[in-house]
């Protein structure tokens, strides 16, 4: 079974923490499959730094580190960064949350630490916020990550945009789910 995880701000008060930004660059590092769909190589180098300043200066977006325990039953042995959940409260609309991305490190995929670190997420929102609908975009060529929301809930709601990031363009699959929902 696996170590507890939390979730953690890595950027508090508009600034990036700076402890963070070399651990989610490891984090970045450990999942090349995510940086391979943009025919990237790896993870560029200074990425984490460049994402934690772009969403301080972002009103409402929020990068939260998904912490796991070192040692399972030893919470003073301390964590490990494992993940990201990045998100923007009240946008595109104002009881809408915009989850932008949850990602775990490759090594630790399919052990269930996404959806824990949804279900956090999730809580959070129903307890602290009014965001009553959670929206996120998909790459059509991201079929796990398709399935993986799906899972939780999300359904597709029809809608699709053409993004370009880098010198290629993206086509985004929007999906949906009522904070409330039960995956």
């Amino acid at each position: 079974m696996n170590a507890p995880i939390t979730l953690i701000p890595v950027v508090v008060e508009g600034l990036p923490v700076d402890q963070y930004a070399a651990a989610l660059q490891d984090v970045y590092e450990q999942t090349p499959s995510y940086w391979r769909m943009y025919n990237w190589p790896g993870a560029p180098a200074g990425q984490a730094q460049r994402d934690l300043f772009e969403a301080a200066g972002v009103e409402g977006r929020t990068m939260l580190g998904i912490a796991q325990r070192v040692e399972r039953l030893n919470p003073q042995a301390g964590a490990s960064l494992v993940g990201l959940v990045d998100f923007r409260l009240h946008w595109p609309s104002p009881q809408t949350a915009y989850l932008g991305m949850i990602m775990v490190a490759e090594p630790l995929q399919h052990q269930g630490i996404g959806r824990k670190a949804w279900r956090l997420w999730q809580q959070w929102l129903r307890k602290s916020t009014e965001i009553s609908t959670v929206r996120l975009g998909v790459e059509q060529f991201n079929p796990a990550a398709m399935q993986f929301f799906q899972h939780l809930g999300f359904a597709l709601t029809g809608e699709a945009q053409r993004m370009r990031v880098g010198d290629k363009f993206v086509r985004l699959l929007y999906m949906e789910q009522g904070v409330g929902s039960k995956e």
